[in-house]
């Protein structure tokens, strides 16, 4: 017994720091947040994670009881904000709006990052999902996408594609269109979402696929003209827009997903009470109404349903980035 008694003191001792930090965690959740809550935002104002995080920090706040501020950290491919919120103290007082781009697509394409898309950020829930719309200029005389094919397969090489530029998730939403649909277009980058959505309605370059809270508004204006979206399913926002798959392409789901991160040792107390709080926003039907305004599907799920949405695209549109021929930058 007496030779098993270092061993017996050692293993309470552990045990009694075990118990010592979970009691501390709790307490820390207990007491969060105690000030207002940083929210990185790897895009510029107005852009559409930018409009419908804000929509959801509101309520956030308010069920939380401290005013979550926007911090917008626009560039490298969302990388900029990444690392920010990556490095940032545990203490679930900074948190990171990502999205589609910023998580699976930038840290694919921009080398050398300092932190890992996964392994360094504690999941909490995806709350929007953004489905891409494929829309053309009303001068081009197509009103389905079978139309579209057959006038790009009619003039190869011909038909300009307006996207965001390299990497973006209308850039590789049109390369793995053209791949699925067999079309040769030229894909034209444009600095922006705002600036390929302009050149679109100009006629420049007549055919986009993007997110659709940049172009609801044109097509409701008769700016545009939407042929499909790329939603698994007809869209609450645009119940008579066919989907892609409706429309010849079986399985082709395009789209992206706003959710938010922690840093990645943020303690579970406090991951738990901001994912209750989220989805409890998210529910919240003048919250929700407001986001589909803005062009979002309100959405919810659990940090390891989200965990695994960020590592199935990042296999997706690595094959996207691969037929682009996109190389580290």
């Amino acid at each position: 017994m007496r030779n098993k008694m270092p061993y017996l003191l050692t293993a309470l001792a552990t045990l009694g720091c075990v118990v010592q930090v979970s009691v501390l965690a709790a307490d820390a959740a207990g007491n969060f947040p105690s000030r207002p809550i940083r929210l990185i935002v790897p895009q510029n104002p107005g852009a559409s994670n930018d409009t419908i995080s804000r929509i959801v920090a509101i309520k956030m706040g308010e069920l939380l009881g401290q005013q979550m501020v926007i911090d917008n950290r626009p560039g490298a491919g969302g990388t900029i904000g990444g690392e920010l919120a990556a490095t940032a103290s545990p203490d679930g007082h900074t948190l990171y709006a990502t999205a589609t781009a910023s998580q699976v697509i930038g840290p694919q394409i921009i080398k050398n990052i300092k932190y890992h898309p996964t392994r360094d950020f504690a999941p909490i829930s995806v709350f929007a999902i953004t489905d891409n719309v494929l829309v053309v200029n009303p001068k081009l005389p197509v009103k389905s996408l079978k139309e579209l094919i057959a006038h790009a397969k009619a003039h190869p090489g011909k038909l300009n594609f307006a996207n965001a530029g390299p990497g973006t998730q209308s850039h590789l939403a049109g390369v793995l269109l053209a791949h699925a649909t067999g079309i040769d277009v030229v894909q034209v980058p444009y600095k922006g979402g705002g600036a390929s959505v302009a050149a679109t309605i100009a006629g420049e370059s007549p055919v986009t696929i993007t997110p659709a809270p940049a172009v609801l508004g044109h097509v409701q204006a008769g700016r545009l003209r939407a042929l499909a979206s790329g939603s698994a399913k007809r869209s609450p926002l645009t119940p008579e827009l066919p989907t892609l798959i409706e429309s010849g392409l079986p399985g082709f789901v395009s789209n992206g997903w706003i959710g938010l991160l922690a840093p990645r040792a943020t303690p579970k107390p406090i991951v738990n009470k901001l994912h209750a709080a989220l989805v409890q926003a998210v529910k919240d039907p003048a919250t929700a109404r407001n986001m589909e305004k803005a062009g979002g599907d309100p959405e919810t799920g659990t940090p390891a349903e989200f965990l695994k949405l960020i590592e199935n695209d990042w296999k997706n549109f690595g094959e996207a980035i691969r037929i682009a021929k996109l190389k580290a930058e």
